[in-house]
């Protein structure tokens, strides 16, 4: 059976920077969380950051690959570099996925960890650009699908693609 990294604030968990989860209503999620197929992650809190936490951006909204090269940091509005959380954040959920053999995620859009279509632009004005966050840069290297909630079908026939193959 195919297991499926999880945002877990998007199953229930108040991980997120502000203290709060963004609980999915997703059927098919549901679906898999009653197969045991869900693995649920924070990349934020196992990085060693705090519930609740100030805000991060990824500076000039350079993205998740940035950070990863070295290029860019994370920092959080006062200018605090939190970017050695996210990184290690970013290898334990790498870590997990190789341990269970995990080949797709299901992550938090917009977040600095886990964002895979914007992420925000490092300005703390709630400006959204193109980008991807560490975590994501760092899954999507290995070869772990990434997908926002907000496309759960379309990991659905890449779960069917994998469980076929």
């Amino acid at each position: 059976m195919e297991r499926i990294l999880v945002s877990a604030c998007l199953m229930g968990r108040k991980v997120r920077y502000d203290g709060a989860a963004k609980t999915s209503g997703d059927a098919l999620l549901a679906t898999w969380r009653q197969e045991g197929r869900l693995v649920p992650f924070c990349p934020e809190v196992e990085g060693g950051l705090p519930v609740p936490r100030p805000a991060a951006e990824i500076e000039g909204g350079a993205g998740g690959s940035a950070v990863l090269a070295g290029a860019a940091r994370v920092l959080t509005a006062d200018g605090t570099d939190v970017t050695q959380a996210f990184l290690t954040g970013a290898r334990s959920a790498l870590a997990v996925a190789r341990s269970l053999g995990v080949r797709m995620a299901i992550l938090k859009e917009g977040s600095p960890s886990c964002g895979s279509l914007t992420i925000y632009d490092g300005t703390f004005r709630g400006r959204r650009l193109p980008g991807i966050g560490v975590t994501t840069a760092l899954l999507e290297l290995h070869g772990v699908a990434v997908f926002t909630e907000d496309h759960i079908p379309d990991a659905g026939v890449r779960l069917r693609e994998l469980e076929e193959a």
